[in-house]
């Protein structure tokens, strides 16, 4: 009877850390925005603008943190600038969606976060530009 009542007990702690203490400790989510960048080939076909992030040399759309003086929408386009060299006359076509994931911070904690995805349509692509090298 002792190990049927322990092992209820642990699933009930269990429980209540899952559903009730976890959600109150979590952080609510941070944002971030992002660009859909895409252009338009002679033979009409849409190619999508995909770079490498920094840490895990995933595929990713550029994205980044927010950015005083600018709409989303502005900073989602600036980060295509700095991470893909998206150049002067990219068109931003609107709001496409949002997605969720845990971003892995350098204390060792994963943070929530939200990013906001805005679709960009894309003339030309700078050979230079701020993290080319990266």
């Amino acid at each position: 009877d002792f190990f049927k009542t322990s092992s209820a007990m642990t699933n009930t702690m269990k429980r209540a850390w899952a559903e009730f203490v976890q959600p109150i400790l979590r952080r609510p989510p941070e944002m971030q925005v992002a660009a859909l960048c895409y252009r338009v080939t002679p033979t009409a076909e849409k190619q999508v603008l995909l770079i490498t992030s920094r840490g895990t040399g995933r595929w990713i759309v550029p994205k980044g943190w927010p950015m005083d003086g600018k709409k989303a929408a502005e900073a989602a386009l600036q980060e295509a600038w700095e991470e893909a060299g998206v150049a002067d006359g990219a068109v931003i076509e609107g709001h496409v969606g949002c997605y969720a994931y845990d971003k892995h911070l350098d204390d060792g904690y994963d943070a929530p976060v939200e990013v906001e995805v805005f679709k960009v349509r894309v003339k030309q692509l700078a050979d230079i530009y701020p993290e080319h090298d990266e």
